[in-house]
């Protein structure tokens, strides 16, 4: 099995790779059964999914506690991947991200939340050593809500840390053994040239999917040029390119799907006539949608591992077989070629 390396590190991997939002759990994705959670975990590493990305905000630390449950034992084989950059600790941080479950999430890159993270996430993952660390969200200067908080007549957040300081604390992470590698997710172009010029960065973390190709503009190939390894989120988004999700399946109210586009009747249609359309290509390949779906995004230049999610070790068995895909460059064009038309037809 082709193993790729991530960035200028020694960390090698497999291109499918497991992602562990949804494993949070939360209001957002329903109810989870964290057993068949850590079975589902097992089950990619037994069928040879290297990489596994996981962060202290899915699930207020929950995700990285099963992630660290179903390692245990197994913690050498594979490439542990988690976050630090959204707090919910105390009021420090630059910009108000969100409020979830009662709690104020920020954006923090400070270099005293970011060792605090390390090591809450070194205990959570039951781990001495996390081997990439990415910064999740960017700071975005210093900002007011519109309306204070009930109770509040005025709020005032920390000034935006420069990035050569949040660098400079990765880096001494790095050189300390605690972690291996550095990485950057929803991150722009400029900041990410910030980052290089204060360390070295190996990874990116961006959305993408062959429904959401923003990133092909400036992103992979700045990535490209300078030999940082992207590891793109939501490939399927959030599985209505699994092909499983018909016109007449409802969403449950508040879940996080509900929030994007393509679900939308109108959007969802043109989508399952486009997966339609590639019955004879799952034929040729005997395989299923989704695992079409992975193998293109993984075969899409610039792109280094592609991460699925998975609750239930058959969905993670499922992700995982489509290592074994090689579309040929005719198959390849034709699928990009659609994803293009779509797109285009749609503009979201």
């Amino acid at each position: 099995m082709e193993k790729i390396r991530i960035g200028q590190s020694e960390l090698k991997a497999a291109a499918v790779a497991l992602g562990t939002w949804a494993i949070g759990g939360g209001p957002q994705w329903g109810d989870n059964d964290d057993n068949e959670s850590i079975r589902a975990i097992q089950a990619a590493v037994d069928c040879g999914v290297e990489l596994i990305d996981t962060a202290p905000a899915y699930g207020f630390g929950h995700s990285e506690e099963i992630v660290g449950k179903a390692l245990a034992g197994r913690r050498d084989k594979v490439v542990l991947s988690t976050k630090c950059g959204l707090w919910w600790k105390d009021g420090r941080g630059s910009m108000l991200s969100a409020v979830v479950d009662g709690k104020k999430i920020m954006r923090c890159l400070q270099p005293e939340t970011i060792r605090e993270e390390v090591e809450m996430s070194l205990r959570r993952l039951n781990t001495d050593y996390i081997d990439i660390l990415h910064t999740h969200w960017q700071e975005a200067g210093a900002a007011s809500p519109s309306a204070p908080a009930e109770g509040e007549s005025q709020i005032k957040y920390d000034p935006p840390t420069p990035v050569a300081v949040t660098m400079e604390t990765l880096m001494n992470l790095k050189e300390e053994g605690k972690i291996r590698a550095v990485g950057v997710s929803n991150c722009s172009v400029e900041i990410m040239r910030e980052y290089i010029d204060a360390g070295v960065l190996d990874a990116n973390q961006p959305r993408f999917s062959m429904l959401d190709r923003s990133i092909e503009n400036e992103i992979l190939p700045f990535c490209l040029e300078n030999k940082i390894s992207v590891l793109s989120y939501s490939p399927l988004e959030q599985g209505i390119l699994t092909g499983k999700f018909k016109m007449d399946t409802e969403l449950k109210e508040g879940t996080y799907r509900n929030r994007i586009s393509w679900y939308h009747p109108e959007n969802r249609e043109k989508v399952l006539q486009m997966l339609e359309s590639w019955s004879a290509l799952t034929d040729k390949y005997n395989c299923t949608i989704a695992q079409l779906v992975i193998a293109w995004t993984a075969a899409k230049e610039g792109i280094s591992f592609v991460l699925c999610g998975a609750r239930k070790p058959a969905q993670a068995e499922e992700n995982a077989s489509a290592l074994n895909i090689k579309l040929s460059k005719d198959d390849f064009d034709f699928i990009d070629s659609a994803s293009r038309a779509l797109n285009a037809e749609t503009m979201i």
